[in-house]
């Protein structure tokens, strides 16, 4: 990872959005490195049990200690890390228990924010979602798995942005985090093929302005994933 970071507590990065008057917005460097390290976990770059040391990350995000030491804090207090000690930290290894909490809370969630969803699609947003199920498609045909993750992801926030609930959806970004480098160790070990798919299915109810069909293809995709972990779980893979 080149370092697009210095350092320094008090230097921001230029993002591409505007901001009244002209002038671009800054994004602290804190933000920018909370958020390409929670990615690290999100994508399953750090997998469950793998150390490392602050001054690793350090190094290997271009950022300073304060900033690294802040984004750790703040993805500890999510569930997403675990202090190791000696300046260590993990992802913490999903048990059986911790996965039926976390399955308890996506099937409660999820569908209700692709429900709330539904009332806001617009042709625009449909075409768009349509776009990123392409690159998911693409990515299962050629066994690529970073990009199916990261596609996959962008598909189901892209909907749930358009629920109209913030809390709901900070929820779920909260359980994919906890759940995401396991999906990720499951797909290295089987391969692109069976990957959580169905939105066709979601796509097809969008156009056709069925909301219990949306919410339904939601679940089914969201319990294939589920289901995936949990057998790998059950055979002691991950």
């Amino acid at each position: 990872m080149d370092g697009g970071m210095d350092g320094k507590t008090d230097r921001t990065d230029t993002a591409a959005a505007g901001t009244p008057g002209g002038r671009a917005r800054k994004i602290p460097t804190h933000e920018t490195t909370y958020s390409v390290l929670r990615d690290m976990i999100l994508f399953g770059r750090l997998a469950p049990g793998q150390p490392v040391t602050i001054q690793g990350l350090t190094a290997g995000l271009g950022a300073g200690m304060t900033p690294v030491r802040e984004a750790i804090r703040r993805l500890t207090a999510e569930g997403a890390l675990l202090p190791q000690g000696n300046r260590r930290v993990s992802v913490p290894h999903l048990t059986p228990a911790t996965l039926d909490q976390i399955g308890f809370a996506r099937m409660s969630i999820e569908p209700e924010l692709a429900r709330r969803a539904a009332a806001h699609l617009t042709p625009a947003l449909t075409e768009r979602l349509t776009r990123l199920d392409t690159r998911v498609t693409q990515a299962i045909a050629d066994g690529d798995i970073p990009a199916y993750l990261q596609s996959n992801h962008a598909f189901h926030f892209t909907l749930y942005e358009a629920s109209g609930a913030p809390v709901l959806t900070d929820i779920a970004r909260s359980l994919w985090l906890r759940f995401g480098p396991s999906l990720r160790v499951v797909c290295a070990r089987f391969g692109a093929s069976g990957l959580p798919d169905r939105h066709e299915e979601a796509l097809a109810a969008m156009r056709a302005g069925d909301a219990p069909g949306l919410v339904a293809a939601l679940e089914r995709d969201i319990a294939q994933g589920l289901d995936q972990v949990r057998q790998a779980l059950v055979r002691g893979e991950i």
